[in-house]
């Protein structure tokens, strides 16, 4: 038993040397005569659901994002390697960045994509989470191209007039991850949407569907030379601030559990009239 042991030990250090040395010679998986090309502008969009109704509700959410340096720093998104290149350097936002920015780091990441059992119908889903009658949910199922999603109007009426406190909570919930976090059909939210949101009380984290569809965006925006960025900019604007300017001269604090980069962010003052081509040259 011993010696087997000692067996998988050096198998696993002769894995880890090979992959080190590798690495070194080789740098990349892609091929030896690729060329990695960054496509000289792209055309990228930043529209997104307004807001002003949320922020009636709530009105502290909605974290504007500065359109000009998004758009600035959409050029230096690099989707050969799915990172911001800036000359040599690259930056990408990872999990545990995301999870501290969300402060969810006590759900099991693991279980993002893991395959439901017994998988509900999305009229179904949306029954048990707004907590309204079949026939009502059914009458207001929109078809959007090739997806299926509830108009906001009708979750809004349901946040200032149901009678259950919690469902109004649950409803407010699910229109900010399908009009900020995950705004794929603008003024509505998205079945893929309520699919996540469904299991989020089973524990399951956003994080790497946040992530996910973040790189999907960027990398078809870059790709097509242009199109709509359907993901989370305030959240990706506000990692990269976070890597960009230094809260308080202190690094690395937005990865304190008692440091709220999001607070933060909202109450720093920030100047929105420096144009596209300025922030290029900034960056």
């Amino acid at each position: 038993m011993e010696k087997w042991f000692l067996d998988k030990v050096e198998d696993k250090a002769a894995v880890r040397t090979w992959s080190k040395t590798t690495q070194r010679e080789k740098c990349d998986s892609l091929a030896e005569e690729y060329v990695s090309e960054l496509w000289d502008f792209t055309r990228i969009s930043v529209g997104q659901n307004g807001l002003q109704e949320l922020k009636e509700i709530w009105e502290q959410w909605n974290d504007e994002v500065d359109k000009h340096l998004f758009r600035a720093l959409a050029q230096f998104w690099n989707h050969v390697y799915s990172c911001f290149t800036f000359e040599k350097v690259d930056l990408v936002p990872t999990i545990e960045e995301y999870m501290a920015l969300l402060r969810c780091s006590k759900i099991q990441v693991d279980k993002t994509y893991s395959r439901a059992v017994n998988v509900s119908t999305f009229l179904k889903k949306l029954m048990n989470i707004i907590g309204i009658s079949e026939q009502w949910v059914a009458t207001r199922i929109k078809q959007k191209g090739d997806r299926k999603c509830i108009p906001w109007k009708n979750l809004k009426h349901l946040i200032l007039a149901h009678p259950d406190t919690k469902k109004k909570v649950d409803v407010f919930a699910l229109s900010i991850y399908g009009l900020v976090v995950f705004p794929k059909a603008l003024g509505h939210v998205d079945k893929a949407v309520t699919d996540l949101f469904y299991r989020l009380d089973k524990r399951v984290t956003p994080v790497s569907v946040i992530l996910a569809e973040t790189f999907r965006s960027l990398n078809a925006c870059r790709k097509a030379g242009e199109g709509r960025f359907v993901g989370c900019a305030q959240l990706l604007f506000t990692w990269f601030h976070s890597h960009f300017w230094k809260v308080d001269k202190v690094s690395y604090q937005v990865f304190s559990e008692n440091y709220s980069p999001l607070k933060e962010i909202v109450a720093t003052p920030r100047r929105d009239d420096i144009l596209e081509e300025k922030w290029m040259a900034i960056l």
